[in-house]
């Protein structure tokens, strides 16, 4: 895929620093590649660091899907007193699996008891009164807000004291790029045409929705999907077992991507476009 292309439907998974904002970094990443619109996925506060999916023009129609997956985390918490290690071991397997939290004070939400799922709580070591753990959790889970209501249910308090994001869905760490290193591939780019690191940080924006299940159509039904038409079961090449309600992605035979859809099964209909990607024109 052309850099072209890459800036007009594409996806950067930002190494955020501490400091700015979510939306400020969203911001910076379209001045640094001059693209016209960017927005970003799973906003993290302003001292928290890692992983950040800020999407490009088109794909910014998409990127709210990653609200879905969920987010993994490595945290610093500082309990009010000492404890036995023994102790934080048997609260963290406590607070596995469904609980209920109320987001903290400076959250983007209203402050309302909400049941969350921690898929995986991970005790990885322990420093005096500083605790470091690995947190997998459904997406909106507040870990700050874990760490207070661990301190609380172990009568001593405690607080988050450090926090990075290392996955959001299928998008890691190990994926993410600097500000700075994408500014200087933009330059390497747009100065020498070199445009490998660009290509290598820019990933094509469908990969925002790789996670779903997949319907391969027909050429001759590229046209009318384009314009929003549903999909009917004549057009349909191959497709998984899916269910009513189920999120699908759809695309051509030759692998163009046309949108991002619903399934109904039925009748005749298989699935309406939630967010067509192409244009009619091929």
């Amino acid at each position: 895929m052309e850099v072209e292309e890459l800036l007009n439907f594409g996806v950067v998974i930002v190494d955020k620093p501490r400091g700015p904002t979510s939306h400020q970094v969203s911001a910076w990443v379209r001045k640094i590649l001059n693209v016209n619109k960017t927005g970003h996925a799973g906003t993290l506060d302003p001292k928290v660091t890692g992983v950040l999916p800020v999407a490009l023009n088109r794909a910014t129609k998409i990127i709210n899907v990653l609200h879905y997956l969920p987010k993994e985390y490595i945290a610093v918490m500082r309990l009010h007193s000492n404890l036995d290690e023994s102790l934080i071991k048997e609260r963290f397997e406590e607070f596995t699996g469904e609980i209920y939290q109320i987001p903290p004070v400076r959250s983007a939400v209203a402050r309302r008891l909400r049941k969350r799922k921690v898929h995986e709580l991970e005790f990885m070591e322990m420093l005096d009164d500083l605790v470091l753990f690995r947190a997998k959790v459904e997406s909106g889970t507040y870990i700050r807000s874990l760490c207070r209501d661990i301190g609380d249910s172990l009568c001593v308090g405690a607080h988050m004291e450090d926090l990075r994001r290392i996955s959001t869905g299928q998008f890691r760490e190990e994926d993410a790029v600097s500000l700075t290193d994408l500014l200087d591939a933009y330059v390497f780019w747009k100065e020498d045409g070199d445009e490998s690191l660009l290509k290598k940080f820019i990933k094509p924006g469908d990969e925002i929705l790789s996670f779903l299940p997949k319907i391969v159509v027909k050429e001759s039904a590229f046209e009318n999907l384009a314009k929003g038409a549903p999909l009917y079961k004549p057009g349909v090449v191959e497709m998984p077992e899916l269910n009513p309600g189920e999120l699908c992605t759809v695309y051509t035979e030759d692998g163009k991507f046309i949108s991002l859809s619903k399934v109904v099964l039925e009748g005749e209909v298989v699935a309406k476009p939630e967010r067509v990607i192409v244009s009619a024109e091929k």
